[in-house]
């Protein structure tokens, strides 16, 4: 048994040293690297990555795939922005249609999966076509957004030690983080998640509502895309069509790094956080370091995702040998 919680854990207690090993390093070789404030700003500069990772965890956690993540996020942004400063539409209202929106869009992904036995791969790129799409139709360039209450909003946070602030992005990633913890182990839809990824046909067996969790899983990583545009609005101040080009690939990585199975049934949303902090302290480090190219980054990131892959087969194939 101890054996067995051992391999299962083992990806996520890679992922842990990796990012202390890390962070320890770059405190070493970059002076001010360990303030408060820099910390800080791995989260605030990852906050929409973080949120889109948390629903993608879900995803991937059941042997799914979301592509059109990136892109949900592109529309949101842009759609929020279009309702603010072109229709004058108050934050209050415009904010929680876009999340229903792309709620509504995740579900209708799920739905499709559900209901014609495609694979997600498949229906959630052509979700990825759709979005994009409809986002160069909303409008074709960035819009900045000048509503003085979003503005007020980009510029709030709360105070730190150290004259740090954590500003509203993070605290919504957060918030995120701690709500998807929640559900991931605490609720029946969460426990329905990891039986659907461990043996969906077993869970059927066991008259677990298959159908339905795929459906609502999809419908949480569209609602998190759409959480994620509203975030990258307020980081930007703008909404951008072009925005998130890729950054389903990050999200996979991140949560891939953070010790989740890309085959389903094993993982943990407190890895992705993990996976997303990799992802900031890499970034700050090349900054800081000042001659790299943040390309180095991409770089990086694809070493550790295949390393943490090959980790991952190498616990799959001790597993079967026992």
């Amino acid at each position: 048994m101890k054996h067995w919680l051992l391999r299962r854990h083992l990806p996520l207690l890679a992922t842990c040293a990796l990012c202390l090993g890390l962070y320890v390093a770059g405190a070493v070789l970059c002076p001010g690297f360990a303030s408060l404030r820099v910390f800080v700003n791995f989260l605030a500069d990852n906050s929409f990555l973080g949120i889109i990772a948390v629903g993608m965890t879900f995803v991937i956690l059941s042997g799914g795939i979301d592509l059109s993540v990136g892109a949900i996020l592109a529309l949101s942004s842009t759609v929020l922005a279009v309702l603010i400063e072109l229709r004058h539409v108050p934050v209050a209202v415009a904010v929680p249609a876009v999340l229903a929106m792309g709620g509504a869009l995740g579900a209708v992904m799920g739905l499709v999966i559900r209901h014609f036995r495609l694979a997600p791969f498949i229906v959630t790129l052509a979700g990825m076509f759709c979005a994009r799409g409809l986002a160069q139709i909303v409008h074709l360039e960035a819009l900045p957004i000048s509503d003085p209450g979003y503005l007020a909003a980009t510029g709030w946070g709360i105070p730190l030690l150290a004259g740090a602030r954590l500003p509203l992005t993070a605290i919504v990633f957060l918030a995120v983080l701690a709500v998807g913890l929640y559900v991931s182990v605490h609720t029946p839809f969460g426990r329905n998640v990891y039986a659907v990824g461990g043996n969906e046909e077993a869970a059927l067996l066991m008259g677990l509502p298959v159908g339905r969790t795929k459906v609502g899983i999809y419908a949480l990583s569209g609602f998190c895309s759409a959480l994620g545009g509203v975030v990258f609005a307020l980081y930007s101040s703008s909404g951008n069509p072009s925005a998130g080009v890729g950054m389903e690939l990050d999200a996979i990585a991140a949560v891939v790094i953070g010790g989740t199975l890309l085959s389903g049934g094993v993982g943990h949303v407190l890895g992705t956080l993990i996976g997303v902090l990799i992802f900031g302290i890499i970034q700050t480090g090349i900054t800081f370091q000042g001659t790299l190219s943040s390309w180095w980054t991409k770089v990086a990131v694809g070493a550790l995702l295949l390393l943490f892959v090959l980790l991952q087969r190498l616990i799959a194939r001790t597993g079967r040998g026992r």
